[in-house]
């Protein structure tokens, strides 16, 4: 195993919808013990601490997108703080709703650009989160950022996206909750979509193997992006956006586990948990454990036995 330095950042954004409570998140991350899990498979974590947003005007109330500016703030800083912490490991951003992967994914995109190599994305998530601020019916932002850093327009306000990730680096995993906006969007995209049906027909390896076999083809930079509600919620219910249905510990270990025998993983997201939901730390203590599978942890070495 590659052993590597984890970043751990904090980004405690609260303002991509309107039911509070993942402000939380990073702390639970810590208190379910991320970095004594990494630290326990060779890893260096080094804890940044939280990040803040960058100033902003404030947000006007009744405004159609909700906490616009906040958000705002938000992408800027942490576009920044990712693009600055490529250079020293593997960033892992600890949300907070996934508003910030406008953010996170930008920032690394612009490393990435730098070296010359292309950026990619796995999505892992119940919905596609590719609406725009005006096509929106609940104003909510966490449900934008794929839209924002692939390049769509309507994002007024925002830092403009030097470095937009091509739809056809995109793979998304998990769908269950796409509205009739975003499907006539993703229908006219080169975005990768696999919903449960797919997943239940096929096997969630599959997929994501032939996602990865491109990566590597390319030496692409990879970028994970783990949404609580990509789980079933009766495995991981500390999310506000619960949607039956969604993949088993089993199938999401399998795909941390896949991702880690790949090799390709560069930065990670761990969004959307709400502490204020959760039972007794479960859903934190789960998505520790999937991080740890992204980056090594095994139930048993898989090696071929000698008989001999």
């Amino acid at each position: 195993m590659t052993l590597n330095t984890c970043i751990l950042i904090g980004a405690p954004v609260d303002s991509g919808k309107r039911r509070r409570g993942c402000l939380m998140g990073p702390d639970a991350y810590r208190t379910a013990g991320l970095d004594q899990s990494l630290s326990d498979l060779g890893h260096k974590a080094i804890d940044l601490g939280n990040v803040t947003p960058a100033p902003h005007d404030p947000d006007l109330p009744n405004s159609p997108a909700y906490a616009l500016n906040e958000t705002i703030g938000w992408t800027k800083s942490l576009a920044k703080v990712a693009e600055d912490t490529m250079t020293q490991g593997v960033p892992l951003f600890l949300g907070g709703d996934h508003s910030l992967s406008a953010g996170s994914v930008t920032g690394v995109a612009n490393f990435a650009a730098k070296q010359g190599r292309p950026q990619y994305v796995l999505w892992l998530d119940a919905h596609t989160d590719f609406h725009t601020p005006a096509s929106s019916g609940s104003g909510n932002l966490h449900g934008t950022p794929v839209a924002y850093f692939t390049g769509r327009d309507g994002f007024d306000g925002f830092p403009s996206v030097q470095n937009p990730v091509p739809e056809e680096n995109i793979c998304m995993i998990g769908l269950r909750s796409v509205d009739m906006e975003e499907r006539a969007a993703l229908t006219a995209s080169n975005i990768r979509c696999h919903d449960m049906r797919d997943i239940d027909e096929h096997g969630i390896a599959r997929p994501l193997n032939a996602f990865l076999t491109d990566v590597a083809k390319q030496d692409g930079m990879l970028h994970v992006s783990l949404d609580v509600d990509f789980l079933d919620p009766s495995e991981a219910p500390a999310v506000g956006t619960t949607v039956p249905g969604g993949a088993t510990v089993r199938e999401a270990h399998l795909v941390m586990e896949l991702l880690h025998d790949s090799g390709l993983v560069t930065s990670m997201d761990l969004v959307e948990l709400n502490p204020f939901l959760d039972e007794r730390g479960r859903t934190a203590k789960l998505m520790v454990d999937l991080a740890a599978s992204a980056l090594g942890r095994r139930v048993f070495d898989r090696q071929t036995p000698s008989f001999t």
